[in-house]
């Protein structure tokens, strides 16, 4: 069994080397590792960076002239994908790829078909309490929409089978990415399997990126993919 581990990439030349060599690191027995790496026009450094793994040969790499965001970036790498499960992996260090046997066990077992890591169920480095505000509401929004239980809806550890994922069309550009493949997988009648991951989260002084702004858009995803595929 392979398992695809996609990374989109935008400034992270500070935590880059250090969460490829936490990914390289997780021993998965009986599962080859692809990871894929997206550069969605970096300014910092983080391209040379990933130009220098794309010549070691360890990566597939692929880039963006422009920034176009992160769920572009999702989608350019779940489209080059090759493996039996597809795993979304941040390029910062707020998620630890130690959990990624927990999250690809239910798939690999053959009792889901797609499995998301809540931070509300492991332990967790608290989150900014307005963060954490909007991602209650945007889960609730999620579960009544949705007929479902989630406790993570914006976790951006989601593991799927790769059918599953790459049988939706997605659409998203940027951070609506997580509303609109978790409101189209449960449209689909997939039921969402949640494991406890550990949880690192960073302040906005530390890079950051999804602010307030993004919530809005991610609430009219959610009610629009309620209705339209």
């Amino acid at each position: 069994m392979k398992l695809s581990i996609i990374m989109p990439v935008y400034n992270e030349r500070e935590t880059l080397r250090e969460i490829l060599g936490q990914v390289r690191a997780v021993e998965l027995p009986d599962v080859e590792k692809e990871i894929l790496l997206v550069d969605d026009g970096s300014t910092d450094g983080s391209g040379e960076i990933l130009a220098q793994e794309k010549a070691a040969g360890d990566a597939r790499v692929f880039f963006h002239e422009k920034n176009q965001g992160k769920g572009a970036a999702d989608r350019t790498a779940i489209e080059q994908a090759s493996g039996d499960l597809i795993l979304i992996q941040d390029a910062d260090l707020e998620y630890d790829p130690r959990d990624y046997p927990t999250l690809i066990r239910p798939i690999v077992e053959g009792r889901v078909t797609v499995v998301y890591g809540s931070r509300f169920l492991g332990p967790r480095k608290a989150m900014n309490f307005w963060h954490m505000v909007g991602n209650k509401l945007l889960t609730l929004t999620t579960n009544i929409l949705f007929n479902a239980i989630l406790s993570d809806m914006e976790t951006c550890y989601k593991c799927f089978k790769a059918d599953v994922i790459k049988d939706i069309p997605l659409h998203s550009r940027r951070f609506e990415f997580e509303p609109e493949i978790t409101a189209k997988v449960l449209k689909r009648g997939h039921r969402i399997f949640e494991v406890p991951i550990s949880y690192y989260g960073r302040e906005y002084h530390e890079g950051k990126k999804i602010s307030w702004r993004d919530a809005p858009i991610a609430f009219w995803t959610l009610i629009k993919y309620r209705f339209v595929d």
